[in-house]
């Protein structure tokens, strides 16, 4: 009877300390939902420059840096070249002032209005790689600067091009450029949808990857950069509409690398809905999916530590828009501007109660 009643209590203890074990979880799980560590907070309505999509947004030097866009009502040759940047995202200063004017321009001494480009830092530079087809040629061109005023040409046609709406990262040391397309309805080339993966050491020479399967499919109008865990991250994007193939292709699969040759699938069909025209970034530890396009813009925000699980972050204030500029700057994730064409500034911080893992 004794051994009987020991067992019983020993069972009574195990199945008391199974419960608590489970509402500990259940309560770690709710404290560490994305709505209990994060908040959005407006730091400009209506910052100085002017409204824009598909802009560079790079974090360099203790300063944000806004480069180039598109704004068609606005601009008579559609994009812009100027350069804005800011300490805090609320004060902006106009570094370098919109050139891209007349047809004068002399694309050797400055680079073109573009939007949707390759942005990077990388040898402690910002970089512009390559650009769009709207003049009617691809801009094939690479170009530096250490202070967004003055800009080396570094290399005047890259041989990736021409390409477009193409996917740009630094990851181990390089330059990588991924996938993209032509546009033949914009500028004169055959076809193409890439697959393709590229890198540079210096912006100057460029080696062709051959990536193994499997491998994702044809895509590029992805905005920011994923690289997380010694990774570069792909998430979603698309295919852009051409006179052949006139309809879009929007994806959500995630895929990883870490040498561009090897890649794997995470997620099929995660729960954030296919787009392009989205952007991406790693921040906190997390991969995280930004507003983009699918028949209408978007505004939700998703999150993972990953690429498998996926959180959404509810209650998104700022307005639905696509091709937006992310940034990743003062242990914030950034939201500025974008096609809904307002001039706003936000950014993702976290509560200061957070619980964290």
């Amino acid at each position: 009877m004794k051994r009987l009643a020991t067992c019983f209590a020993v069972l009574c203890l195990l199945s008391a300390w199974s419960a608590c074990g489970s509402t500990v979880v259940a309560e770690d799980a709710a404290v560490t939902s994305l709505a209990d560590r994060y908040e959005w907070v407006s730091v400009n309505p209506k910052a100085p420059f002017m409204p824009r999509d598909g802009a560079g947004a790079l974090s360099y030097r203790g300063r944000m840096w806004l480069i180039g866009g598109w704004n068609p009502s606005l601009l008579k040759r559609k994009c812009s070249n100027d350069v804005w940047s800011s300490p805090d995202g609320r004060d902006w200063s106009e570094i370098k002032p919109n050139t891209f004017l007349g047809t004068d321009f002399d694309a050797t001494k400055d680079w073109e209005g573009r939007h949707t480009a390759g942005y990077a830092v990388f040898q402690d530079k910002m970089w512009i790689i390559g650009g769009d087809p709207l003049q009617g040629h691809y801009q094939d061109d690479i170009w530096n600067s250490s202070n967004g005023k003055d800009w080396t040409l570094v290399l005047k046609k890259a041989p990736w091009g021409p390409r477009a709406l193409h996917y740009t990262v630094v990851h181990d040391g390089k330059l990588w450029v991924i996938g993209g397309q032509t546009m033949p309805a914009f500028a004169p080339a055959d076809e193409a949808f890439y697959r393709d993966v590229w890198n540079s050491s210096d912006g100057i020479h460029w080696k062709k990857i051959e990536s193994q399967e499997p491998c994702w499919s044809p895509r590029g109008m992805i905005g920011g950069a994923a690289v997380l865990h010694g990774r570069i991250w792909i998430l979603g994007g698309g295919t852009y509409e051409t006179p052949s193939t006139p309809h879009r292709n929007f994806y959500n699969d995630v895929w990883s690398t870490a040498n561009g040759i090897e890649w794997k699938r995470h997620a099929a069909a995660p729960p954030w809905k296919q787009r392009q025209y989205h952007d991406v970034a790693a921040f906190d530890g997390r991969l995280w999916v930004l507003e983009g396009w699918n028949k209408a813009n978007r505004n939700d925000v998703w999150a993972s530590t990953n690429g498998t699980e996926w959180q959404e972050l509810p209650g998104t204030p700022w307005k639905p828009r696509h091709a937006a500029s992310a940034f990743v700057f003062k242990d914030a994730l950034w939201m500025v501007a974008g096609n809904n064409f307002e001039s706003d500034v936000w950014k993702l911080t976290r509560k200061p109660k957070a619980i964290r893992r």
